[in-house]
């Protein structure tokens, strides 16, 4: 097996992220309300879904009655 060195492991682990593009805050507060309103769009969508499934169903099944 090979030895490793876990001071060079750390500086290999800095180097590599120095190389890594950070989102500015902005970046990060405009990715973060577009997921917020996606989820929230998401939701009312299936939820309006669910509930148009909902009545067809209970019409279909009190057809039988």
């Amino acid at each position: 097996m090979a030895r490793y060195n876990p001071v060079q492991f750390i500086q290999e682990v800095r180097q590599e992220v120095a190389k890594v593009t950070w989102p500015t805050r902005k970046e990060v507060w405009i990715t973060t309300l577009a997921v917020l309103v996606m989820v929230t769009v998401a939701s009312i969508f299936f939820m309006l879904a669910d509930q148009l499934m909902g009545y067809i169903v209970s019409f279909i099944l009190s057809i039988g009655r």
